[in-house]
């Protein structure tokens, strides 16, 4: 008859579980041996059961094959390492050199916004930096009237707080509050009259008494007026 395929899987049945172990590792350990034999190599494995027992072979002296795995698993790390680390230096190699490729075209972007080296550039291109230097135009005075607006409330919080000491210590010291009135508006002077007309008024002031006098009511014949 021909042999099924086995699932691979966990036998649950612990009976079964446990006879297959010892088919297994028999078939193991033989497989081993022959190996070691045919191709005089050195073979060697540690099996623990499901239950801590431990099985081992070593076609040679157990202990010198774990040496030398170990040392050769040592070198292997090694050489990993050494090539990771030549993997570090090249991907370090690449971004210097595309790092230093950014920083050239900011250089000349920072030239030509300081007006130099303008003469290979195109229309388009001097449209843009214009169009550039306006925007940064409006952001620095933007930026100065925020400050100018934050030194502005800084120094009304402190003449009020100022202003706040003071009352406490006038307070303390017996004195009346400090009323801060508005000054009555000054009455405008009128204006200069010029020597003209302020010597035509005198004039007018003068004929007219004069004028009174003249005009003057009298009763009776003219040479009996007594003068």
């Amino acid at each position: 008859m021909v042999r099924g395929k086995v699932e691979m899987k966990r036998i649950e049945n612990s009976t079964s579980r446990q006879v297959t172990f010892s088919k297994r590792r028999n078939g193991l350990t033989k497989k081993a041996y022959e190996l070691s034999v045919l191709c005089d190599a050195e073979v060697a494995f540690i099996i623990f059961s499901h239950k801590g027992r431990l099985f081992e072979f070593a076609s040679s002296n157990m202990q010198k094959i774990i040496e030398r795995y170990r040392a050769r698993a040592r070198e292997t790390t090694t050489v990993d390492k050494s090539t990771e680390l030549e993997h570090y230096v090249e991907n370090l190699k690449h971004e210097t050199a595309n790092m230093a490729k950014k920083i050239e075209i900011l250089e000349v972007s920072k030239r030509k916004l300081m007006g130099q080296g303008l003469g290979s550039c195109s229309m388009g291109e001097l449209e843009d930096i214009d169009g550039q230097l306006e925007r940064t135009l409006k952001i620095i005075r933007a930026r100065k009237t925020q400050l100018f607006k934050d030194e502005i409330e800084g120094l009304n919080a402190k003449e009020r707080l100022l202003l706040q000491q003071n009352a406490s210590l006038r307070e303390k010291c017996g004195l009346r509050p400090m009323l801060l009135e508005s000054a009555p508006a000054p009455v405008p002077a009128p204006p200069p009259t010029p020597p003209a007309q302020s010597k035509e008024r005198g004039n007018c002031s003068q004929s007219t008494q004069s004028w009174e006098v003249e005009t003057e009511l009298f009763i009776g014949f003219p040479q009996m007026r007594c003068l």
